[in-house]
C-alpha cells in the first residue's frame, strides 16, 4: 500500500508539472510587469573566445490597464544600418496574444490573433511574394513573447512544463506547436543567486536549447545561454 501511494504521488506530481500551459490556465504574477527598457549584448563563442554579434533592446510598455507591448530591436554589428524590429501586444494578465509584427531585411510579417483563427500576411522581400494568412487556432501564446512570459512564472526547482504557442514560417511550421520548459534550478551568476530556466521548442525541432538566468526579485533576464546545433551563443544584459 505504501508503495502504491508513493507511485501515485510521483505520477500525479509529474502529470502536474507536464501540464500544457495556455492563456486559460497559466499562473503569472502580473504585478511584476513594469514599463522597462533593457539592452543585451549578443556574443558567439568558439574555442573559448567570444565574438560580438550585435545587441538586442527589449522594451515593455503598458498600453492600457489590460494590454502590454513587447518590442524587440536587433542591431547587428556587421550591418549597422539594417532594421530588425519585432513587436507583440499581449494581455498583461495572462499573455493572451493580440497581435504580432516583424520587420527585417528578409521579410515583413503581421499577425492578428482572433478568437478562433490567426490572420495576416507574410512578405518575402527577396522574391517579393506575399502570402495571406488565415489559420484556425485557439488558446495559445505568441511564439515571440513566450520567453518573456517565463519571467513571471511562479518558478520552482525541478519544474517542467509544456506551452502551446503559435508560430508562422512558410518554409517550416505554420500554426500551433509547443515550447518546453526542460529544467528550473537555482544557480549562481556573478555572485548572485538566480533562477536558471532551460527551454526548447518545436520551432527548432528541439535542436536549440536556451537557458534564461532570471533575477528572483526583479524577474529581469540577466543572461541567456544558447546551444544550437553544436554552436554556442549567449546574451548578457548590460542595462
Amino acid at each position: 500500500m505504501r508503495t502504491f501511494i508513493f507511485l501515485l504521488l510521483v505520477t500525479s506530481t509529474n502529470f502536474f508539472s507536464q501540464q500544457l500551459l495556455t492563456p486559460k490556465n497559466v499562473d503569472i504574477n502580473s504585478k511584476l510587469i513594469k514599463d522597462e527598457t533593457s539592452e543585451a549584448i549578443w556574443y558567439t563563442e568558439n574555442a573559448g573566445s567570444k565574438t560580438e554579434i550585435g545587441s538586442i533592446i527589449t522594451e515593455f510598455k503598458k498600453l492600457s490597464k489590460t494590454d502590454l507591448l513587447i518590442k524587440t530591436t536587433v542591431k547587428m554589428k556587421q550591418m549597422p544600418d539594417a532594421s530588425w524590429i519585432d513587436s507583440a501586444i499581449v494581455k498583461s494578465a495572462n499573455f493572451q496574444p493580440v497581435q504580432h509584427s516583424s520587420f527585417n531585411m528578409m521579410r515583413n510579417m503581421a499577425l492578428i490573433y482572433n478568437k478562433d483563427k490567426v490572420t495576416g500576411y507574410y512578405l518575402d522581400k527577396k522574391t517579393q511574394q506575399k502570402e495571406d494568412i488565415e489559420i484556425p487556432a485557439e488558446n495559445y501564446f505568441d511564439s515571440s513573447s513566450y520567453p518573456m512570459l517565463i519571467r513571471f512564472f511562479p518558478l520552482k526547482e525541478n519544474t517542467t512544463a509544456e506551452l502551446s504557442i503559435f508560430d508562422y514560417n512558410p518554409r517550416a511550421k505554420k500554426g500551433i506547436i509547443k515550447a518546453y520548459i526542460l529544467e528550473v534550478k537555482k544557480t549562481d551568476l556573478n555572485g548572485k543567486k538566480v533562477w536558471a530556466v532551460k527551454t526548447t521548442d518545436d520551432i527548432s525541432d528541439k535542436t536549440t536549447n536556451v537557458t534564461y538566468y532570471i533575477d528572483p526579485e526583479t524577474r529581469k533576464i540577466m543572461k541567456q545561454d544558447i546551444e544550437m546545433n553544436g554552436k554556442k551563443m549567449y546574451m548578457e544584459t548590460i542595462k
